[in-house]
């Protein structure tokens, strides 16, 4: 571990950064260079005193979750994330299917979206990353473990996950998630993250009997059907920005004005996270 490299590297990309790049207020009497310490702790989910430690540099070893998580709130590069991995004594995360890092880009884009239902998901359909609507509309879909990590996999194996849907739209939803895994499937291979999820879920008769017929989706932002249990029913547009390598999406969720959607959906806003 380069103690000291890691500490300037650090320090350098925190002073790059401006309040606005992250969502934050800049605020009339600012004096700090770029963001201030405390405010890089709270992106990266870590103490004040962890991350100034590491910029002193006389903190701990930092773990590889821990680094990812400080590359997320950096909103490093994929090449200056694989610096700070190599800076801290580690290998270079694989680059094979990049999707537990964020793109910088989009992630500019999701802070600017807090009063929108938004969010980040990867190939897997796990959501990596999810604005505050996002989080009362859906619920908090980061804080899933192992294979429920993804949004497919809970479908076919967990029928709670279906209360949020219509049952009239049942059908077509598994129909969407089976061609979007089937996608993934033919990019990556059956020696893929990928193909260890299509192999857990060929158990699922439903999900089996799809997977039997190839599908294959194109481009598609259409309508969802929702049902809060707070606000009711909500008809939205998802509107979806893929990334280069197709590995993450963001998806934006939007109610047409004068709509009793529009309206619901600026009740929970005030009504807060599920």
């Amino acid at each position: 571990m380069e103690r000291s490299g890691l500490a300037a590297f650090l320090r350098a990309r925190r002073e790059a950064l401006q309040p606005e790049d992250v969502g934050l207020p800049r605020g009339r009497r600012r004096r700090t260079q770029g963001l201030r310490r405390e405010e890089v702790a709270a992106l990266c989910d870590m103490s004040v005193d962890y991350y100034s430690r590491l910029e002193q540099p006389r903190g701990p070893n930092p773990s590889e979750p821990m680094l990812a998580s400080i590359a997320r709130g950096l909103h490093l590069s994929l090449e200056q994330r694989d610096h700070l991995f190599q800076l801290a004594g580690y290998a270079a995360p694989r680059r094979v299917r990049r999707g537990d890092h964020i793109n910088p880009g989009i992630m500019r884009i999701l802070d600017r979206l807090e009063d929108t239902p938004a969010q980040v998901v990867n190939h897997l359909g796990e959501t990596l990353l999810q604005t505050r609507m996002a989080v009362a509309l859906l619920g908090d879909e980061t804080a899933w473990t192992g294979r429920s990590r993804s949004a497919h996999y809970r479908w076919f194996t967990d029928s709670g996950s279906r209360l949020s849907y219509p049952q009239s739209d049942h059908e077509t939803h598994s129909w969407l998630l089976v061609a979007d895994l089937y996608g993934a499937y033919v990019r990556d291979g059956k020696d893929s993250p990928v193909a260890d999820l299509v192999d857990a879920l060929q158990s699922n008769p439903e999900f089996a009997a799809l997977w039997c017929e190839h599908p294959v989706l194109g481009t598609y932002c259409g309508t969802k059907r929702f049902l809060h249990p707070q606000v009711g029913a909500l008809e939205l547009h998802c509107q979806t920005l893929v990334d280069p390598d197709q590995s993450q999406r963001l998806l934006v969720f939007t109610a047409e004005p004068g709509t009793e959607s529009h309206a619901n959906l600026e009740f929970l806003s005030v009504l807060g996270s599920r």
